[in-house]
Formats: C-alpha cells, sequence, structure tokens
C-alpha cells in the first residue's frame, strides 16, 4: 500500500482506540480498524456496496478505479510485472494483452536506449584508442 494510505490507517487506528477507552473498551490485535457501528467486522461486500454507491455519484465504478490504477502506474513508468502484481492478473501477457496501448513510446525509448549504449560504447573504444 502506499505510505500516505498506511500513515491515514495508522491514525484512524489511534483515533478509534482513543475513541474505545473513552467508551471503556480497550482495543487489542483483533479489534478491526473498519468496522460496523458495534465493532463487529464488516464483511467485504458491504464495504463494496458503500464504495460502489459513492462512486456512483461521480459516474464512477470499482472496475474503472482498477484500470485506472493500472493506467496510472503505466503512465508513471512502474514496470508491468509490478502492474500485473497488484491486479493479481495470472500472467503478465494478460497485464500487457489489456494495457500495452497505454505505451505507445515503448519502442521508441527502446530504440533510444540501445543508442545511448551504443554511443558509450563507441565513445568509450575511442577513448581507448
Amino acid at each position: 500500500m502506499p505510505s500516505l494510505a498506511v500513515e491515514e490507517l495508522r491514525r484512524w487506528r489511534l483515533d478509534q482506540a482513543q475513541e474505545l477507552l473513552r467508551l471503556g473498551v480497550r482495543a487489542d490485535d483483533t479489534w478491526h480498524v473498519v468496522t460496523q457501528f458495534d465493532g463487529t467486522p464488516l464483511q467485504p461486500r458491504s464495504l463494496t456496496h458503500v464504495m460502489s454507491a459513492f462512486l456512483s455519484e461521480w459516474g464512477m465504478t470499482l472496475h474503472k478505479m482498477r484500470h485506472t490504477h493500472a493506467s496510472h502506474m503505466l503512465a508513471a513508468k512502474v514496470h508491468p510485472k509490478v502492474v500485473q502484481e497488484r491486479l493479481g492478473h495470472s500472467s503478465i501477457a494478460i497485464t500487457m494483452d489489456i494495457y500495452s496501448h497505454l505505451m505507445p513510446n515503448m519502442q521508441e525509448e527502446a530504440a533510444a536506449a540501445v543508442d545511448v549504449a551504443m554511443r558509450a560504447a563507441i565513445n568509450k573504444r575511442a577513448d581507448e584508442e
């Protein structure tokens, strides 16, 4: 998870523990960070339902958020293998089949990298002579 999310969850857990102490409840390691009002664990489908309702107000879906996340990672030059792992695709081929159109400059960047390496090798050889 991004450090910002981890920091926010830690802050929330601290706030939650303080609130529980005011109510006379001592939270332990089994206490969940995201709970129902009575402290019982929130069912994953409940969170999905709430998030879906929230996102629909903005014309967004969880599926679109997933694609947006992948697109932003690739645009930021995150290695496709990392994107594949984060999305849970069984192979990098699946990820690349879906998202390679977002990386149109890959061939140009590869050619430029080879060009730099070749020029460096030629210059090094010239310097040695």
